[in-house]
This record gives structure tokens, sequence and C-alpha cells, in this order.
């Protein structure tokens, strides 16, 4: 029963990874329907992640309120809803309209699996849990690509996700009891990445103290920032990049977005595997260092099969940074403030996703898709300086 629970919990974060990855592959094609401007999608993208972070920093009192089980839920309704809007939408406004309830539909679910897990399992468990998100970004550009490729319209990717998605609402549906009866294991009952474990005495404090007067969270949120400014960033432009500045077709730059998402959850599958034997922030320092190499071979000028490598590397760099970060918590800060600097942690992250692509998008409204791998590279950057900033700052503490 307790791995039924478990591979329910996997399940529901495929739904969150199945929209995340739509816009991007399929805006090369719907701005040319609706006779949009490119830099509208970084627009879109931010009323999507702006919904994430109203649900995200509501998720505590939701939460408590409802049980995460009712929360996925509804979120996972709202999300399908949203996508069926965008499959049948007839013009812009329509597209605006739906992308609120598919923010607000990702970020409580995000904020509560992603403390239930770090909170009960292993690290392993939430590599692998963001392993499922990952299979559910993949598998979003891939459907766009088939029926781009075939001439089909892009509204038919849409309608088949949603139709997933809908299916993932049915089971999860059928499964709500399991929510009150299965009890997951205990987190006490396992040893953390590197026994990196606060004293007691230091957890009882930190309940006492605002979780933004801890050491080291305000670095850890900026972590979150730059990481999701990343990984969003390379998802909802990599398509329009490869199209303008590589040359590629459409239907090839869905289809290299789609490797760069499987080569996140490749990457976190294996990370699950990994963490048996290295800790979290080891990780965290090797992945930054894949991602930012990835990241140089797209600005050098080398043939173009490079750059799908290079998409492929920061997928494989960017695999194992948010699910380390995000299994730290309560190791770094204690159980007592997990819950609400997690919602912290998501709320600022989503607030990477909102604000960066859209940045992004207006400087190449003025200029080229070519500055992509630039922006890129100085997130990452100034993402190594604050984490270890905060791994030097917890060795002091």
């Amino acid at each position: 029963m307790a791995t039924l629970f478990l591979v329910i919990i996997y399940l529901a974060f495929i739904s969150l990874g199945l929209p995340d990855s739509l816009l991007g592959a399929a805006w090369p094609v719907m701005r040319m329907d609706y006779g949009a401007p490119i830099e509208t999608a970084g627009m879109l993208y931010m009323i999507i992640a702006g919904g994430t972070i109203v649900s995200s920093l509501a998720s505590g009192t939701v939460l408590k309120r409802f049980g995460t089980g009712k929360v996925t839920f509804v979120s996972c309704v709202l999300t399908a809803g949203a996508l069926f809007g965008f499959s049948i939408a007839p013009s812009l406004i329509w597209l605006f309209l739906c992308a609120i309830p598919l923010g607000l539909g990702a970020g409580a679910v995000d904020a509560g699996l992603n403390n239930y897990v770090a909170t009960h399992y292993k690290a392993h468990h939430m590599s692998w849990l963001h392993c499922f998100w990952g299979v559910g970004a993949t598998i979003g550009p891939m459907i766009m690509s088939f029926y781009i490729s075939r001439g089909q319209s892009w509204r038919d990717g849409y309608t088949t996700i949603f139709i997933i998605q809908l299916a993932l609402v049915v089971l999860l549906f059928c499964t709500l009891p399991l929510w009150k009866r299965v009890s997951p294991e205990s987190r006490d009952e396992r040893t953390d990445d590197g026994g990196d474990t606060a004293p007691e005495g230091a957890n009882e404090q930190k309940a006492r103290t605002n979780p933004l007067k801890i050491k080291g969270v305000k670095l850890t949120l900026t972590s979150f920032l730059l990481y999701c400014g990343v990984e969003s960033t390379v998802g909802l432009w990599g398509g329009s990049f490869l199209v303008n500045t590589k040359q590629l077709t459409a239907a090839t730059a869905a289809q290299w977005v789609s490797l760069y998402y499987a080569g996140i959850t490749v990457g976190r599958l294996i990370t699950g595997f990994v963490t048996f034997k290295v800790s979290n922030r080891v990780l965290i320092r090797a992945g930054q260092m894949i991602a930012l190499a990835g990241t140089v071979l797209l600005v050098l000028p080398l043939p173009t099969s490079f750059s799908l490598v290079g998409f492929i590397m920061i997928g494989l760099g960017c695999a194992p940074i948010y699910p380390c970060l995000l299994h730290e918590t309560p190791t770094r800060f204690g159980k007592e403030q997990s819950t609400g600097i997690m919602g912290y942690q998501m709320a600022v992250a989503y607030t990477g996703s909102t604000f960066l692509p859209p940045l992004l998008g207006w400087v190449i409204g003025y200029s080229t898709t070519g500055v992509l791998p630039y922006f890129v590279i100085t997130y990452i950057v100034l993402m190594f300086i604050g984490s270890e900033q905060v791994n030097r700052l917890m060795k002091a503490y």
C-alpha cells in the first residue's frame, strides 16, 4: 500500500511537468496563428508563473485545511481545464485567461508534495519525484513535435496533453482515501546525505525565529530564483533560439527541446542512485558545472550538432540542483521551519520563472535570440557563488 501511495505521488508530479514545456515547444508555430510578436510568450509565462506564486504562498493554509491529497486533486483539475482552454482558444486574450488557472493549479501542490517528500522520505525519492516531473516535461514537447512535424495543428498537441491530464485526475480522485490511510516511512529513520543534520538545540532555536532571519535562508532563496531562471528560460526560449539563431525547423527545435527535458529526467533518475553515496551539496556543485559547460557550447562557433549536446548537458546539469536544494531544507534549517521555508522557496522559485524568462524576451525583442546563452551563463555563475556561500555559512553555524 505504501509503495502504491508513493507511485501516486510520482504520477502527480507527471501532471505538474506536462504543461511546463508545452508553450516553449509550440510557440514558434502558435505565434504565427495569432500574429503575435515573439516576446508575447514571456508575458504568458509571467501570468502562469505568477499564479503559482500566489498559490504557493497560500499553500501552508490551504494544505492544513484540506490536506495534500485533496489539494493535489483540485490542482490537477484546474490544470486539465486550462489545457483544454488552450486547445480551443480563439484569440490571445483566451490564452491569457487560461494561463491563470494553469498557474494556480501548480503552486500549492508543488509546495505540498515537495515538503511531504522532503520530510518523510530519503534523498533518492526527492530526485526520483522530480524525475517524474521531467517525464511529463519531456512528453509534452515530444507530443507537440509529433503533430507539428506532420503538418497538423499545435492545438492537437494541447488536446492530447489534456486527455492525459484528465486520466491522472480520475486516478487521483479514485485514490483520495489513500492519503488518509497510508503512513509513510518516518524521516527520523533515514540518514541524511553526508550526515549534515542540524543539532536538536539549533532546530529548537530556529523554530522560534523568523525564517528569513535564519542564516543562509536568503542566499538559498536566491539560488532557487536563479535555478528556475535557468530551467524556465532555456525551456521557453530554447525552441526560438534553435529556429532563429541555429536555423532549425520548428519541428526539429521542438524535438531538441524535448531532449533538454529528457536530460533533466534521466539526470534525476541517475541522481536518485548517486545520492546513496554522494552528498546533496556535491551534486548541486557538479550540476552547476555541467550546465555551465553545456551553455558554453551554445556560444562557441561549432557545428549545429553541438547545440544539441549543449541542450542535453544543460538538462543533465540542472537535474540534481533543484531536488537536492529542496531535500537540504529540513537538514539545514530544521523540520520545525521546513514547511514555512519550503513555501518561501516555491514562491521565490516561481518568481524566477515569472520574471527572468520575460526579461530575456524583452531583450530579444530589441536584439536577437542569440543572447540566450549569455543570460543563462550569468544566472549559473551567480547561482554557484550564492550556493557556495551558503555551504560556508552552514559549516560555521
